[in-house]
């Protein structure tokens, strides 16, 4: 791999937009199932294990994973040498959105590139929201 850097950023939508100046932005808040729904991992964050196993348990994530790794591969092969930024996205930034940027920087750095990992929302308050996705209001922990 010849990327100078891969930044891999994780965030939430309900706090913002994605990161500007991203690459590749991979939104997984409508095909993976979000455990935010679990009140026992509601309040928890990729930070816990139990949310960890719960997101990388969701069919399709691993394949998810794998493949922004060979797209990042494919970038990599043209031929320009500048920093690769991944942004990777769900509702509020604490469960599927970290868990997924933690594994894919693993992974990535597993081929010599240097990889930053910054998780831009992870530590902001729980959002609740209505089964509609409405907005309600911040949940306290």
């Amino acid at each position: 791999m010849s990327v100078t850097e891969v930044r891999v950023v994780s965030f939430g939508y309900l706090h913002g937009d994605p990161p500007a100046g991203a690459n590749l932005v991979l939104d997984l808040r409508h095909h993976f199932r979000d455990p935010h729904v679990d009140p026992a991992l509601r309040h928890q964050s990729a930070e816990d294990m139990p949310v960890r196993r719960a997101v990388l348990a969701t069919p399709g994530i691993r394949e998810a994973i794998v493949g922004v790794a060979l797209v990042v591969d494919a970038f990599d092969a043209g031929p320009a040498d500048a920093p690769l930024t991944v942004a990777v996205g769900c509702a509020g930034g604490r469960h599927r959105a970290a868990t997924v940027a933690m594994a894919l920087a693993r992974r990535l750095a597993k081929t010599g590139a240097p990889v930053h990992l910054t998780h831009r929302d992870l530590t902001k308050a729980v959002v609740e929201r209505t089964a509609e996705g409405t907005v309600v209001a911040p949940a306290r922990a």
